[in-house]
């Protein structure tokens, strides 16, 4: 299935757009008035109310907060901003309670050369860069949640372009440990992502991290390539990441989801399919393998399909369901799930 899989990823890349950098899970962009006086600044946040059943022997389900957020961004003076984010779903982050997930500050004088300083998303991967509220399906591909983890962390970084220029940038120092947590070595990773749009509706893009996440001699390198395309409703997009090295075990998967033992080289890619219709239903198919040992095996690697639909009641209310088949080639395990979701935003 990888051989499979590489061949549609190179089919796509003909065909891409480009997407929005998002630090956080709203616009980064900076807000303005609408007659230009008055304090400039957005109050935004969005629920996801989910429900998940797992086709097992227990027929395990649970209602749950996918995410809970609320957040302010806005402008300081001309050419400063800033965003603040807090994640308060009790089913996230393993804490509990609310905590702080975003918050940085931006000089945006010079639209090659932003820099930001606070806790934001690592500048790595289209997917986890694409708003948490933006995603075509529920959950963002294993790969990602696996191998882009820590998701967030302090740091800085210098961005350069916007969704009207061709090429866009960011390369950040990070501290490499994620949130809550105090750094424990001395060394920063960077890490660095980049588009370059050939047409309006074609472009491609890479990914590139390398760090020390547990002391200052073990190092990690993550390579990324990610593509898409969209031709009038049809919209195809897909990322490919290779992982080798040390890894802090502590960081979690991003979004709540749970870690697994990787080995010293691991991989895995997706391609995704979702078609907009005229009655305000989206149906997406999306498939997906993950590695986390390319040296064993079969033992650990995984593949899924998700078929699903998203439906838009209006600009801030969505409903999405999605099926998720699990393939295990080694030992099969009765774990396809269903999930369902309402998305409110403001």
């Amino acid at each position: 299935m990888k051989i499979k899989i590489y061949i549609l990823l190179v089919i796509a890349v003909l065909f891409q757009i480009s997407y929005t950098y998002s630090q956080g899970c709203d616009g980064d962009e900076p807000v303005t008035t609408k007659n230009g006086t008055g304090p400039e600044y957005k109050i935004f946040g969005y629920l996801q109310t989910q429900y998940d059943y797992t086709f097992n022997d227990i027929n395990e389900n649970s209602l749950t907060f996918k995410r809970a957020r609320l957040g302010i961004r806005g402008n300081v003076a001309n050419d400063f901003s800033y965003y603040f984010m807090l994640e308060a779903s009790p089913f996230i982050g393993g804490v509990g309670s609310a905590y702080l997930m975003d918050a940085f500050v931006t000089y945006h004088k010079y639209n090659w050369a932003k820099i930001s300083v606070g806790s934001f998303k690592q500048p790595f991967s289209l997917e986890v860069n694409t708003p948490c509220n933006g995603l075509t399906t529920i959950n963002r591909s294993i790969v990602a949640d696996q191998l882009v983890a820590p998701q967030r962390d302090f740091g800085l970084a210098i961005l350069g372009g916007n969704k009207y220029t061709k090429f866009r940038y960011s390369v950040a120092l990070m501290n490499g440990r994620g949130l809550n947590v105090k750094d424990n070595n001395s060394k920063k990773d960077i890490i660095g992502r980049a588009t370059y749009k050939l047409f309006d509706f074609l472009s491609i893009g890479g990914s590139f991290r390398y760090g020390y996440p547990n002391n200052t001699t073990d190092t990690r390198t993550t390579y990324g390539a990610e593509m898409a395309f969209k031709l009038n409703n049809l919209k195809i997009q897909g990322e490919y990441i290779y992982d080798e090295g040390d890894y802090n075990r502590a960081a979690g998967g991003g979004c709540g989801s749970e870690p697994v033992e990787l080995g010293e080289k691991r991989d895995g890619a997706y391609i995704m399919v979702s078609y907009d219709t005229k009655w305000k239903v989206q149906p997406v198919f999306k498939y997906e393998y993950f590695d986390p040992n390319i040296d064993v095996e079969k033992i650990g690697y995984q593949e899924m399909m998700t078929l699903g639909a998203s439906y838009f009641v209006n600009d801030k209310v969505r409903i999405q369901l999605n099926y998720q088949a699990h393939i295990e080639t080694y030992i099969n395990i009765d774990n396809d799930m269903l999930l369902a979701q309402i998305q409110i935003k403001w």
